[in-house]
Formats: C-alpha cells, structure tokens, sequence
C-alpha cells in the first residue's frame, strides 16, 4: 500500500510525540494519556461502525480494549484503592463486554454508551491532576519565570 510521504512524516511525528510524552510523564499523567488514547479509539471505531469500514473498526475497538484491560484496569491496586478500586474494574469490565458486543454486533450505540461511561471518569481524573497541580509547591523554575 502506498503512503504519501507527508503521511509518513506525520506518523513519524506522533510516534516521536507519544514517545516523548510517555518518558517524561508522571504516573498521573500516564494515566491521562490512556484515558486520551481510549477516548480517541473509541470516537474513531464508532465512526468506523457507522461508516461500514469493519477493518478500521475492528482495530479500533482492540485498540480501546487494550486501554481498558492493559492500562486503566492493569494499573489498579485493590489492595490500596479499596472499594473504588472494586467499583473501577467493575466497569471496566463491562465496557470491554460491550465494546465486545459492538464488534461482534457492529453496534456504534455501544460504542457511544462506553464513551459516555468513561468521559466522566476520565474528567474526574483531569480534575484530580490539575488540583493536585494547583497545590503543588512552585519549583525554582516557575519562582524564576514569574
């Protein structure tokens, strides 16, 4: 298949981009980068349901799999997050069983449902890292900048 050079640059540039900011991130924000990757998965596979495009599906919605179990369930402590670490994987499991079904059923209303279920948990995640910021201690680099 053939890909024009300017494609080829720009995916070299968001592999170069994604690399760069997972080695610098902390925890917090390596979290956030899944919750973005998931969120942008899944836009793209219920616009490839809707489109028809089973292939462009299919990786899409492995994709966001891969998020969820890999990285937001993979990344939970039961031991230290209790119940809410309980109630987490909980749902995590049940958007893998419904995104599971919208591959098989080609159904971009589970798709849409998964989103809408993970946007609030990603937003609250958004939150706790800029409120964790606003109490942060300045650096001497922001004390130099000011």
């Amino acid at each position: 298949m053939y890909i024009a050079p300017y494609a080829r640059a720009a995916n070299a540039y968001r592999k170069v981009s994604v690399e760069t900011n997972v080695d610098g991130a902390s925890p917090h924000q390596l979290i956030s980068l899944i919750f973005n990757g998931l969120r942008h998965s899944l836009a793209q596979a219920e616009a490839a349901v809707r489109s028809g495009d089973i292939a462009a599906k299919g990786t899409q919605i492995g994709r966001a799999v891969r998020f969820i179990e890999e990285g937001l369930k993979g990344g939970l402590d039961a031991a230290q997050g209790g119940e809410l670490a309980d109630r987490l994987g909980a749902l995590y499991d049940y958007c893998v069983s419904r995104l599971t079904i919208a591959n098989l059923r080609n159904d971009a209303t589970a798709v849409a449902e998964v989103a809408a279920l993970i946007a609030p948990v990603a937003q609250a995640w958004q939150d706790i890292g800029q409120t964790a910021a606003a109490k942060a201690p300045a650096t001497p680099a922001a004390l130099l900048a000011a």
